[in-house]
């Protein structure tokens, strides 16, 4: 039976609604003191890493998430007569004739320099690499050479901050992949950022219709990281600035999939200005995993302060850190459309994996 579930981020793009094993650096890492400066003691503190345990400081914030995406990829074919491209949605455009592209405006520009009734495009369909013969036929209303498709170069959005790293001075957010809103492709990053985002209003979720965080960060435009890499887990990068309003600013220790059980847990969110909050959920399954997957809980919102104020999980809140026994445990991934006070929730450790891999040696690849 198919799933009535939708991405618990749902990150509002473009006024588009989108939906372990550690590496040997991460563990060394984690093994050392980690220490934290206390800007209103103005102290360091020591965290639980002196003790050995890998420790991360849960999240909980929103964050505002702006990328740049690596080549440009088609989102929709012209609709204007005549307008005929053997492009497909969901392809991306990386070269034209040879020079690369990283925006719309370069596409642009080398297609009307090649000035040919054809040019022949690198494009990435899927996991192939293909070289594409597309015809250029002017626009008669500006004079212009054009591919008859649309595309998009660039997205921005808000979402929720799940943990900091404070060994590796890494973090991880939202849980799942940042898509694109038109083909549902994953985007592949040049460079992003994330910032520093309020949340502005809360569209209440209802049953058969997920509800929405609303949030602004453009015109703060304080970056707080850089956004390296977009998984289906999650987005990863370099952590430039610690939130101040951090519910746990020491840190908590890890908490194992093994020792997640059903019963009382919390998640920390910010559904209004106010900042991060805590808020009762209960754990209703666990899932046994060896492999990486969205899906490793069952959890119920049980706050009423959370349901009055959003009817339980909604876009936005993708990313938010649950904690269990003293410990972070996992992410909330997806909302359950006919039941917005239910969801899903991945491990901590798959997020770790993802993460880990910036101290593995392995940023380039993203």
């Amino acid at each position: 039976m198919k799933e009535d579930l939708r991405h618990g981020l749902g990150i509002a793009l473009s006024a588009l609604v989108f939906l372990a094993n550690y590496s040997p650096a991460a563990r060394a890492a984690a093994q050392q003191v980690a220490t934290l400066y206390d800007a209103e003691a103005g102290q360091t503190v020591e965290t639980a890493a002196a003790a050995g345990a890998r420790t991360l400081i849960p999240g909980g914030q929103a964050v505002g998430v702006a990328l740049r995406t690596r080549g440009v990829m088609v989102v929709a074919k012209s609709t204007k007569e005549g307008a005929k491209s053997s492009l497909r949605v969901g392809d991306v455009i990386i070269s034209v004739g040879g020079e690369s592209v990283t925006s719309a405006q370069e596409l642009s520009e080398h297609v009307n320099e090649e000035n040919a009734d054809e040019v022949t495009l690198g494009v990435q369909r899927g996991d192939k690499s293909l070289s594409v013969r597309v015809s250029t036929p002017v626009d008669a209303s500006d004079g212009k050479r054009r591919l008859g498709v649309w595309v998009r170069d660039s997205t921005a959005g808000v979402g929720t901050l799940s943990y900091i790293d404070p060994a590796a001075g890494s973090y991880g957010a939202l849980g799942h992949a940042i898509v694109d809103g038109d083909t549902g492709g994953m985007l592949e990053v040049s460079e992003g950022a994330i910032m520093r985002a309020r949340v502005v209003g809360v569209t209440r979720g209802q049953s058969g219709k997920a509800g929405e965080l609303k949030g602004s960060f453009l015109r703060e435009n304080e970056q707080i990281g850089s956004l390296v890499y977009n998984s289906v887990y999650g987005i990863y990068g370099r952590m430039d600035a610690q939130p101040e309003d951090a519910l746990y600013p020491q840190g908590l220790p890890v908490g194992t999939r093994s020792s997640v059980h059903t019963g009382e847990a919390t998640i920390i969110t910010t559904v209004d200005e106010d900042g991060p909050k805590e808020y009762k959920v209960e754990i209703l399954r666990c899932f046994a995993q060896d492999e990486p997957s969205q899906k490793g809980m069952i959890l119920r919102v049980t706050d009423e302060r959370l349901l009055e104020k959003t009817g339980g999980i909604v876009q936005g809140m993708s990313g938010s850190p649950i904690l269990q026994d003293g410990h972070i445990i996992g992410a909330v991934t997806h909302v359950y459309l006919s039941d917005a006070a239910q969801g899903y929730g991945m491990y901590i450790e798959w997020m770790l994996e993802q993460s880990d891999r910036l101290s593995g040696g392995e940023e380039a690849a993203a």
